[in-house]
């Protein structure tokens, strides 16, 4: 059986780190302002907002707040407000991606344990593995899986994978890719990148597993 985690919902931790950015960066725009000894009034009115708005936006409390303003805002007192993203959690395996972890999970034998949704083992580390195959025999009992569905900027999804393992401190990682014909234009085209960190070939790598063995090293496979 494969098993779940639970996880907060996509929709409500955005909502907690809008509030919590929105409260951080209002109070910095606070302080900046009060520095160099303007009025939310004064301010306001040198970047086209009502002096209730810049109040609003000081407290955190402007859900509709654009960057645009931040921006504008941040201008009229000294900062330059910039917006990055960072590595966040994993996302939730959608029905495609489970759909591929149980094409996978058929072809291995029933005394492995296959997880999905298994967190890194680093504190406050937010990302997982979509999947976890442990008992297994060989060079490694446990190897970590990542399925992708759809394979859009090769070189970027297969970046964020290899810092994943990195992270995890473990030294292979099955990545299991949707037969479909656009995913292998992208790996035939992405090879000579690929092969180096993937050396064990997908008939080999699917072979062992089927047998309960780990591949032997990194790969990739299409199923």
């Amino acid at each position: 059986m494969v098993a779940m985690s639970t996880r907060e919902r996509p929709v409500d931790r955005g909502r907690r780190l809008a509030t919590a950015d929105r409260i951080r960066i209002g109070h910095e725009l606070r302080v900046a302002r009060q520095v160099v000894g303007e009025s939310v009034h004064v301010v306001g009115s040198a970047i086209e907002m009502s002096g209730m708005q810049v109040s609003r936006i000081e407290r955190g409390i402007l859900p509709t707040v654009s960057i645009e303003q931040l921006a504008r805002l941040g201008a009229a007192v000294g900062l330059d407000v910039r917006v990055r993203a960072y590595p966040g959690p994993s996302p939730v395996l959608d029905a495609a991606q489970m759909a591929l972890l149980g094409r996978l999970r058929a072809r291995l034998p029933k005394h492995l344990l296959f997880r999905t949704e298994v967190p890194l083992p680093s504190v406050g580390d937010q990302r997982a593995w979509d999947a976890y195959i442990s008992r297994l025999v060989g060079i490694a009992d446990v190897l970590p899986v990542e399925a992708e569905t759809r394979l859009v900027d090769g070189q970027a999804q297969f970046r964020r994978i290899s810092l994943k393992l990195r992270d995890s401190g473990l030294e292979h990682v099955l990545v299991v890719l949707a037969d479909t014909r656009r995913n292998r234009d992208v790996l035939r085209s992405a090879s000579s990148i690929l092969d180096g960190d993937f050396p064990v070939s997908p008939r080999r790598a699917l072979a062992a597993l089927s047998a309960g063995h780990h591949p032997g090293g990194s790969a990739i496979v299409l199923i």
